[in-house]
């Protein structure tokens, strides 16, 4: 066993403990490009964490443009094969598009927007994954989703820091009638306890233009609104998780190498094509981003 102060040589690195030899990276090849992404204004960080912070989850408006707002529309809505999901949870009036990436990679600026990621990069540490990307389309008639924290299938006991993180994008407008997502504010701090009568009656609604994007940590209490509208009502939702937490999806079985080398070096490495300090993650005792190379 390694003690605390003993120096123990690790390759042609020096470690003076087992804490200090758990946080080392020991790739050379392919070091981390954690937090290498395109920066976000410091000022627009600070401003959706402290709302983060304070209340789980923030609004930003307008942050995509109509022009790729109607392109992924144009991409998705052929390719839904379902009318409805499985169970109340996924909706029986609600269709979704999983496997995303082996189908389109036409979501992939949301996944890897600048300002998403420097949010992460505050909330987890570095080489956090994707956990999952779907697109949802809530069909009219539709009842509200159960009201759940994303994170909650991690049995971590509460209050706790978040272990996933969530981005639901408007690619329709989302008003009260059409299904907008419903949010429980300041439940993020919560313990073990659920929703009260009282909670359910000031449910916030996520009322937004086509083109924002709603952010929120695995702790939040939410879900999908009601669609008591005539039309439907699509989003993007791309989840995360802390860099040690195992994934929604298994990317490594459902995208193909293929797939992944057409992806940036961000979102490849969201993909679990990256290390976590010292070496989760490896393959046959390499880094993982080795099966990409030709």
């Amino acid at each position: 066993m390694y003690l605390r102060g003993e120096a123990r040589t690790v390759g042609r690195i020096v470690v003076e403990d087992i804490e200090e030899y758990s946080s080392t990276e020991l790739a050379k090849k392919y070091p981390s490009t954690a937090g290498s992404q395109a920066e976000a204004p410091a000022e627009e960080v600070d401003r959706c964490m402290e709302a983060v912070e304070r209340d789980g989850y923030v609004i930003v408006e307008n942050l995509i443009s109509p022009e790729l707002c109607a392109e992924i529309r144009e991409d998705l809505i052929p390719r839904f094969e379902y009318d409805s999901g499985r169970n109340s949870f996924e909706g029986f009036k609600t269709q979704r598009l999983y496997a995303f990436f082996e189908k389109s990679l036409v979501c992939n600026p949301l996944v890897e927007h600048p300002l998403i990621l420097g949010c992460l990069d505050r909330i987890f540490e570095p080489n956090y994954l994707l956990s999952q990307l779907q697109a949802i389309n809530i069909l009219p008639g539709e009842a509200q989703q159960p009201l759940h924290p994303d994170d909650a299938f991690y049995r971590v006991p509460r209050p706790r820091p978040p272990l996933g993180a969530a981005t639901i994008w408007a690619i329709d407008d989302f008003t009260e009638e059409n299904g907008a997502t419903v949010v429980i504010p300041k439940s993020h701090l919560w313990d073990e306890r659920h929703p009260r009568a009282e909670d359910l009656e000031n449910l916030v609604p996520c009322v937004m233009p086509a083109g924002s994007v709603v952010f929120f940590v695995g702790t939040l209490w939410h879900g999908g609104g009601a669609n008591r509208s005539k039309a439907a009502r699509l989003c993007v939702s791309a989840q995360y998780c802390a860099p040690w937490c195992r994934t929604q999806e298994n990317y490594s079985l459902s995208l193909s190498r293929e797939t992944v080398k057409k992806c940036s070096e961000h979102i490849q490495r969201m993909l679990g094509y990256s290390i976590h300090a010292p070496f989760m993650g490896f393959v046959d005792g390499k880094h993982p981003k080795r099966l990409l190379e030709d």
